[in-house]
This record gives C-alpha cells, structure tokens and sequence, in this order.
C-alpha cells in the first residue's frame, strides 16, 4: 500500500534516504526495474524532452508553450487533437497556434459519427453520445506522434487514452461549474466545498 499523497516527508525530493518511510515507492525493489524502462525506445526521448521543459521554461512558459516545447524537443510535428464541442472555439485558437507554429494538426471532435445515445442504453437524451473511441481510432489512422486531449468529460478521456497509439497530454480538463479549473474545489475543500466533500455521514 503506498500513500505518497498523505506523507509529510518527501524524502524521494529531497534524497534523505534516512528519512525513507517504511512503504515509500524509493525503497521497493521495483525501482531499479523501473529505471530500466527509461532505456525503452521512446521512454528516454520523452522523459529527457519533459525534464529539458520544466528546466528551461519553469514558471515562465503556459501550458501552451511548454506543449509546443515538449513536441519540438520529442521531434513530433504530425499533432493530434481530440476535443469536446464544448470548447470548439478554443480547439480553434490551439489548431491555429499549433499550425503557425509550424506543426501539422489533426483534429477529431468529440460527437463524431453522430451515434445516439439510445446505443449505450440512454434514453433520456436527443444530443449524441460524445465517441472517444473514435477519436482515437481516427487520429490513429493520421499517424499521429502526440495527442492532446482538450476538454474532454471524467471517463471520455480515459477511453480516448486507453485507445491512442500515440502518446497523450491533456491540455485542459472539463469542469463545467469551475470554469475547467478543478483545483479550485481542492483549494476550497475546508470551505466553501467542505460540505460538499466531505457530507456528514449517518
């Protein structure tokens, strides 16, 4: 059992290996198989590309920009984008921003086929059912090296990654209520939330 999110100690940051708790992940004998698999192809490219990011562009660049780096830096130019109708207009501006910034863009929304929701067994709807499946599969056929994801709802983006071929980022996440920032429920969850949260149990 590993509860690295409740430990106060973070000696995996710091690389007190005195300070080790019991269960931490830095002392199990999977580490050192683990680091191996940095060796794989592809692991490396990545995992140098996204340490090279946060170096050189830590708290200076957006989100925006760090993606636009990490795809340079990874030699990925053919760009995947799977997004919710929700955010057309920001799929928009990130499709044009990628494109002048010398990228190739291929773009799948998230209501493609137009299958009705009647298909998985909802009834109460005449919207179609967002196909994240799709998405995948369609990006895939374009040879995508990397897919953005942009907005796409609690478990739609989980079937989109589970089916990518190509690596995947998130760009932004959907929160209708937040405003597409759910940290900010995390940020109130001892007050505003904290009823919401954490109901009082019978």
């Amino acid at each position: 059992m590993f509860n690295c999110a409740l430990c106060s100690v973070h000696a995996c940051n710091s690389g007190d290996i005195d300070r080790f708790p019991r269960n931490c992940p830095c002392v199990n004998e999977k580490t050192e198989e683990i680091k191996e698999l940095y060796n794989e192809k592809g692991n490396l490219n990545i995992a140098r590309a996204s340490a090279l990011v946060v170096s050189e562009g830590y708290c200076q660049k957006t989100r925006l920009e760090e993606t636009m780096d990490f795809a340079n830096k990874c030699g990925f130019k053919n760009i995947g984008l799977a997004f919710c109708i929700g955010l057309a207009n920001e799929a928009k501006t990130l499709s044009k921003v990628f494109s002048y910034n010398g990228f190739n863009i291929n773009s799948v929304i998230c209501k493609n086929g137009s299958i009705p929701k009647e298909f998985i067994d909802i009834n109460e709807s005449t919207v179609p059912m967002c196909n994240p499946i799709g998405q995948a599969i369609f990006l895939n056929e374009t040879k995508t090296e990397l897919n953005i994801i942009l907005g796409l709802c609690v478990g739609h983006d989980s079937l989109f990654i589970k089916y990518s071929v190509a690596p995947v980022t998130v760009f932004a996440v959907k929160d209708r209520v937040l405003c597409h920032n759910p940290l900010a429920a995390i940020y109130q969850a001892d007050a505003y939330y904290k009823d919401k949260l954490f109901p009082k149990k019978k």
